[in-house]
């Protein structure tokens, strides 16, 4: 198993600047790679305060990667719907690049309708608009002189430059969340996948739907899978849990309140169930997300404990990408955690890698 660290910017600039944020999340992106995670990601997302500080995460990754030399650097994810797949293309060569051939690009269609409101984008055309930007931007990077005609695009006899540095391509994952098709449709495409873990009854036959897509595609291996978890440790169960519960607990709220036009009667025909996905968010508490594995909060040996667990909940799965400064979890905070469990944890996983 593999560690990374994400970010999910969720502060409000009366909180804490960009200035800030960005100052300590690039600190957080060199301490990284100095003590053996071997990711870095952060999302795209639009206007609110859930997410809003990254409308684009090829800049941060960009300045992560000249903070860096061997860390992969991850979109987790860019969003298709909202972007041409002309420019996505450039961007993604243009990273690939810079950083030497370190891009891993996540793609998503996006969840939260403020963000397709404001961009003029229907949520029931979002599966259309993420399969048919995704496969133009995959022509882009593994041809010259494309030309496809598409639905929401048209590409006339066009080389995107720079080429990529990796060939033919950097890696794609596929971000989902409760949509069965999306799994089977990353399998099929030979793709790997990003997901965050709501709950083991849920997650492991969309994985195992994932895996068996894949081998079924007759693509070699067994797919790979990353999956996204909010950490804090402390040498104390007890104190991790009392410092870090109130900061999940306020990033849990932010999430719902942005997404809370689920809860309103939107509907999409894209996506299914996500009015029942946002009013189980709205009913979770830190403590809920830690029982059900989904939160690693605790003392190193806890921590150790919950992932083993996750490995028979959730089903087997590549990559844990950690979210260590959620909310408003301070800097020397932040640090302290991901050293202790740099030092205490990961050798436990990693030992073998």
């Amino acid at each position: 198993m593999q560690f990374g660290v994400q970010f999910f910017p969720d502060v409000k600039p009366q909180e804490k600047s960009g200035v800030q944020y960005f100052d300590e999340a690039l600190i957080l992106a060199e301490e990284v790679e100095k003590l053996g995670f071997t990711h870095i990601r952060i999302v795209e997302h639009y206007f609110h305060y859930y997410g809003g500080y990254s409308p684009n995460p090829m800049l941060f990754l960009a300045a992560a990667a000249q903070r860096t030399r061997r860390a992969r650097l991850v979109t987790g994810a860019v969003l298709p719907v909202f972007n041409h797949p002309l420019k996505l293309a450039g961007e993604i060569g243009m990273l690939d690049a810079i950083s030497g051939g370190r891009l891993d690009v996540g793609f998503a269609r996006a969840f939260l309708p403020h963000e397709f409101r404001r961009f003029g984008r229907s949520p029931d055309e979002s599966v259309a608009r993420f399969r048919e930007g995704m496969e133009q931007v995959e022509l882009l990077l593994t041809r010259e002189n494309v030309t496809h005609r598409g639905r929401f695009h048209t590409i006339e006899n066009t080389t995107s430059l720079p080429r990529p540095t990796q060939r033919p391509r950097p890696k794609f994952y596929i971000a989902a969340l409760n949509t069965p098709d999306s799994f089977t449709f990353a399998g099929q495409m030979g793709y790997s996948i990003m997901a965050i873990p709501l709950g083991a009854a849920r997650m492991k036959p969309l994985i195992g739907s994932y895996r068996e897509a894949w081998r079924a595609a007759g693509h070699p291996g067994d797919g790979e899978v990353m999956l996204a978890f909010h950490m804090f440790c402390d040498t104390d169960g007890d104190c991790a849990r009392a410092f870090a519960c109130r900061f999940l607990d306020a990033y849990l709220y932010s999430g719902v309140e942005a997404a809370a036009d689920w809860l309103d009667g939107r509907a999409s025909q894209d996506y299914p169930g996500y009015d029942k996905v946002i009013a189980r968010l709205r009913e979770m508490s830190a403590a809920d997300q830690i029982a059900a594995g989904a939160a690693w909060i605790g003392s190193p040996g806890e921590i150790a404990d919950q992932i083993r667990r996750t490995k028979d909940d959730f089903g087997m799965y590549e990559h844990a990408s950690l979210q260590v400064n959620f909310n408003m979890v301070p800097l020397d905070a932040a640090l302290a955690s991901m050293r202790l469990f740099a030092r205490e944890v990961m050798p436990r996983f990693t030992a073998a890698r």
